[in-house]
């Protein structure tokens, strides 16, 4: 391991967040947990699994490979794919590196030779560490949605993942309006954003083709107001809370279409590490820690002032 990055999914992961019995934001029991109400069920795929080693970023070189796969590949440089199907599995099953399997908060871990992919880039182990959850996961996405030159939406944007859209949807030519905080709009609009909004603002109505949503939580029921007939919307995250209220007719009539998006074809990561290697999209490292300040890390990462990545150092 050379280094990682901290996600929303170590936070949820750790406390049991995916489970059916939360109904609060991301940050309810980000610290203590849920006294075991979780257990069942609190991990992307079911029951929680512990011990585990956390981390779905992951930039580092091959040491050693296993069997069958080719010795040459001993010192390639790789990006680890987060969001993945283990050779085998079913068409439906879905493994997180640092959730249903050990990740990358270790000076070593272990993959499946087809998801460690082989990056050239003059980019840090840091930077480049910034790149795999929060990039593939706004590039799937955006697939799902089969953004265009449209006009686009994206709440909480000052995140990884937001922030990481934003640069996305530029390069597709989108007309790009990021949803944040007042302390952080100059930086979305250095990154590309064509327009910025206060988080806590109304919403133009029907003005946008697209909305990715990472916030979900009371004001939900804004973003389809938001989106023009035929809109569609993607989610992937619900950081305000997972509960919404849904008025059926707002769906009907304005012939919405709702997306979830979490399973991504292979190629959306091998995407993302070809705009890496054009120069088309950049890292964004808010903060750096040791692997052994992983605690403050998170801390600093749930207090929400950074915009981008926080990146974890491994390698000496």
């Amino acid at each position: 391991m050379g280094a990682s990055a901290v996600n929303h999914t170590d936070v949820n992961t750790r406390t049991g967040w995916y489970s059916k019995a939360v109904r609060g934001d991301t940050g309810s029991a980000a610290l203590e947990g849920y006294a075991g109400a979780s257990d069942a069920d609190g991990a992307w795929s079911g029951a929680l699994s512990f011990p585990r080693i956390q981390g779905a970023d992951c930039c580092g070189e091959i040491v050693t490979v296993g069997k069958g796969v080719d010795t040459a590949r001993i010192g390639e440089r790789v990006l680890v794919r987060p969001m993945h199907r283990p050779a085998g599995a079913g068409p439906e099953t879905l493994v997180t590196f640092g959730s249903e399997r050990n990740g990358s908060f270790a000076e070593y871990t272990t993959v499946d030779d087809e998801h460690a992919v082989r990056i050239d880039s003059p980019l840090s182990d840091l930077e480049l560490a910034c790149f795999p959850c929060a990039f593939s996961t706004a590039e799937g996405m955006i697939q799902r949605a089969g953004l265009g030159a449209e006009r686009l939406l994206i709440t909480g944007a000052s995140g990884g993942v937001g922030s990481a859209a934003v640069q996305l949807a530029k390069r597709r030519g989108a007309h790009v309006t990021a949803s944040t905080s007042p302390a952080k709009m100059d930086a979305l609009t250095a990154l590309g954003a064509d327009a910025v909004v206060d988080r806590n603002d109304a919403f133009p109505n029907e003005a946008f083709d697209v909305v990715l949503d990472l916030v979900g939580g009371p004001r939900w029921p804004d973003l389809l107001d938001a989106l023009a007939p035929r809109g569609r919307y993607v989610t992937s995250g619900a950081i305000a809370g997972p509960i919404v209220e849904l008025d059926l007719r707002t769906l009907y009539l304005k012939d919405l279409t709702l997306i979830g998006s979490t399973r991504q074809d292979a190629r959306v990561f091998s995407d993302v590490v070809n705009y890496i290697e054009a120069g088309e999209i950049r890292p964004m490292v808010a903060e750096t820690y040791p692997l052994h300040e992983l605690r403050a890390a998170q801390e600093a990462f749930l207090s929400k002032s950074h915009m981008g990545k926080i990146g974890i150092a491994i390698a000496g």
